[in-house]
């Protein structure tokens, strides 16, 4: 039995008529005739009672017309809802992103224009950082992710430069350094300061710790660590201390901080939206085009 069977059968149950259902077709009347032949002889009942004029659904055709129905309905939303995923307007996408890249920029833009764009289609999105994105999207629990790639991508990664971010201090409002017109590392050597851990970001961390050193910044006073730039920045609101922080910071900044920068710190976080290179998702290849358009590198 084949869908077509159905159809030609659903066509004259509902005509109760092998000529307007030929029309309805657009197949030659003979052809129709020899179709529900085949399908009664496949099931092993009558569909019809023949008349003079006309045939008649059968106390059996009557159910089974009822069932084609509900098949050839499911088959027309099964293949919809197909044609849908395989052009990118539905489906799932998991993608991962850095906190403090959300306020401003690709990030929300792109979130933004994927619900406008696909509606019907869900995005979960979740806050990582970059070690916890790279680790998730190889192993599949991410489709891809919005991180800094200071860190060494795997061959097996695709990644889209987007931009690249400058480091800027961030002080207590009030603080002695916020006077400073011209900040150097030298200058921070007493500072205390709030510093991330080094399981973190290991690469970006040993960056960081040897731009110090050759600024004259050689062994910066941490008093207090923090795992991420929301809590560093909460804990510099505080008074706790000075902390180096992103400049995309600068949209969502405490009123009681003040980012300031440093002359001589010149190391730059690359950021970019990272995906499995096996991962052709029609919705995140979709997705992929809308960050490239955002950020300008299409």
């Amino acid at each position: 039995m084949e869908l077509r069977h159905l159809r030609y059968f659903v066509a004259v149950g509902e005509e109760q008529h092998y000529g307007r259902g030929a029309q309805r077709l657009r197949v030659a009347q003979p052809a129709l005739s020899r179709q529900i032949q085949d399908l009664e002889a496949e099931i092993g009942f009558q569909l019809f009672d023949r008349l003079s004029r006309g045939v008649k659904l059968s106390t059996g055709g009557k159910l089974f017309l009822e069932e084609a129905r509900r098949i050839l309905q499911q088959v027309d939303e099964a293949t919809n809802r197909a044609k849908r995923v395989a052009s990118g307007q539905l489906g799932t996408l998991r993608v991962g992103f850095i906190e403090s890249m959300s306020w401003h920029g690709v990030v929300p833009d792109a979130f933004r224009q994927f619900r406008e764009h696909r509606p019907d289609a869900e995005l979960q999105i979740r806050p990582l950082s970059s070690l916890e994105q790279i680790r998730a999207i190889q192993s599949g629990q991410l489709d891809a992710g919005f991180l800094f790639t200071i860190a060494n991508i795997d061959h097996d990664l695709a990644r889209l430069e987007i931009t690249s971010i400058s480091l800027t201090l961030a002080v207590p409002r009030g603080h002695p350094l916020a006077k400073s017109k011209k900040l150097r590392l030298r200058d921070l050597n007493h500072a205390p300061f709030i510093w991330f851990p080094r399981r973190e970001s290991p690469l970006f961390y040993d960056h960081l710790m040897h731009a110090c050193f050759r600024g004259g910044l050689k062994s910066p006073h941490v008093v207090q660590e923090g795992v991420n730039e929301a809590t560093i920045l909460s804990l510099v609101s505080c008074g706790l201390g000075v902390a180096f922080v992103s400049n995309a910071t600068r949209w969502r900044c405490p009123q009681s901080v003040v980012l300031l920068p440093v002359t001589d710190l010149k190391l730059s976080l690359p950021f970019a939206f990272v995906w499995r290179k096996d991962n052709t998702a029609p919705l995140l290849e979709r997705f992929i085009e809308d960050v490239g358009r955002i950020s300008g590198h299409p």
